[in-house]
């Protein structure tokens, strides 16, 4: 199919803009081009803007941008041709449907980036890295997508691969000589390179604690009693009045989430049911649910109302708290309406005054404190995707049954299969060892166009 089908697809976003685009790839799309675009050169230069008329049946569409791409310097490696008209949803269909009519067919979901990819134009988690570059929200993401799709990931990836595949070469090589009994792979050299490579996957994995939070924006829950500002410190933070305030406690009876970006890092910060006992069934649900944001969040900010809990009381607050999340995540204790009473706090607790805006900018630097301790772990790459996480555990797993397997004396044939299994594993992640079903799973997560 790639080798004779010519893909069409709109490449801009659905609806009526100042500009559209459209692309073809494949063997047909210069002859395509030229059928609705018959002014163009007879012999047209890549990488070239020409500015023609492009036309139907029913003669001429718009006046267009065309600009030929010669495979495989492309982004699909085959022969691409973007054209660029006036966004009118009408002249982008007609013009589609030009391209169908003179032998393109419509592009699948993904589809462009899926023939980048099996034309070695990009590995798989560099392909994955373009939905996540278009998807990014704030410079974090873009920074850690960016990366991705300039290949480290990958590039280290493939390293442990590789390494991993020479020394299983020895051991294949000891099995084609198993009447002679010797051994060409060290195995206290493999011991040790299994070490580090667990070492290594182990790093990757840890990053993804960091790497998710940045992609989908790291979750900050507000807890504390009914009436101690939570929905007014929401609304200073988002500055605008998001959520309900009010005099009358239990205002709040379910989550509020609006997404606020801090010098380019996106939190999600959720605004949640007040604290207290309670017989209102619906409040205790809302409660329950409280607990169970803190729970999932990275940091919870545990408020407490300035002129009427002490320091002290809040901070053992904090510690219970804490415990009961299972000191999985970070409390940071806070005392509202600092404007009322001269409230004000000598021993480090962040103090704060939601109407005034006192405290905001030392609660903002408290929060990409803690961003910053998060990349304290990885490296200079970062896992940011869930499919890769599970083939990293699993190879993982693999290299420790391999090395389970050489302490116990195991034969080579059992050893050879423990690393082909952490091999296969890798591969998965950079697309070396794929299914149609994964490749399916992925591509048709993009959208049409890309």
């Amino acid at each position: 199919m790639y080798e004779q089908d010519t893909i069409a697809a709109i490449s801009s976003p659905p609806g009526t803009g100042a500009i559209a685009l459209l692309r073809l790839s494949g063997m047909k799309a210069y002859t395509i081009a030229e059928r609705v675009a018959p002014t163009l050169p007879l012999e047209p230069l890549p990488r070239t803007a020409y500015y023609v008329p492009v036309i139907d049946m029913d003669g001429q569409v718009d006046e267009a941008v065309v600009t030929l791409f010669s495979g495989p310097n492309s982004y699909t490696g085959e022969d691409v041709v973007e054209v660029s008209i006036h966004g009118s949803t009408y002249i982008q269909q007609r013009l589609l449907q030009a391209m169908l009519d003179a032998g393109a067919r419509l592009a699948l979901p993904g589809e462009f980036t899926q023939r980048a990819f099996l034309n070695k134009k990009l590995d798989l988690s560099q392909a994955e890295a373009v939905a996540d570059l278009i998807a990014s929200q704030s410079a974090a993401q873009h920074k850690l997508a960016l990366h991705q799709l300039r290949g480290g990931f990958g590039q280290r990836i493939e390293a442990l691969r590789q390494q991993l595949i020479d020394f299983s070469a020895l051991i294949e090589l000891e099995l084609d000589f198993s009447e002679e009994d010797v051994q060409f792979a060290q195995r206290i050299e493999l011991t040790a390179l299994l070490d580090n490579l667990m070492d290594l996957c182990t790093e990757l994995i840890d990053s993804f604690r960091y790497g998710n939070a940045i992609k989908q924006g790291i979750p900050v829950a507000i807890l504390g009693a009914p009436n101690s500002g939570k929905s007014t410190l929401l609304n200073a933070l988002l500055q605008e009045d998001r959520a309900i305030v009010s005099e009358v406690p239990g205002t709040t009876r379910d989550t509020v989430e609006e997404m606020l970006s801090i010098e380019g890092v996106l939190f999600r910060i959720i605004d949640t049911a007040g604290l207290r006992k309670t017989t209102d069934i619906v409040e205790k649900l809302g409660i329950e649910r409280s607990y169970k944001k803190a729970s999932e969040s990275a940091i919870v900010i545990l408020l407490g109302d300035g002129s009427m809990v002490s320091e002290g009381a809040l901070r053992t607050e904090a510690t219970m708290l804490s415990e009961r999340l299972n000191n999985a995540v970070e409390v940071v204790p806070m005392m509202s309406k600092s404007d009322i009473n001269g409230t004000s706090m000598n021993n480090g607790t962040l103090s704060i005054s939601a109407r005034t805006g006192e405290g905001l900018d030392q609660l903002k630097r408290v929060l990409l404190e803690h961003v910053r301790s998060m990349l304290n772990g990885p490296g200079d790459v970062v896992v940011t995707n869930a499919r890769h996480v599970d083939a990293l555990t699993k190879a993982r797993s693999a290299m420790e049954d391999a090395k389970v397997a050489i302490d116990n004396g195991l034969s080579g044939e059992l050893l050879a299969i423990d690393l082909r299994r952490a091999q296969q594993q890798l591969g998965e992640i950079t697309g070396q060892i794929t299914s149609d079903d994964l490749l399916g799973s992925i591509f048709g997560r993009f959208c049409i166009g890309k």
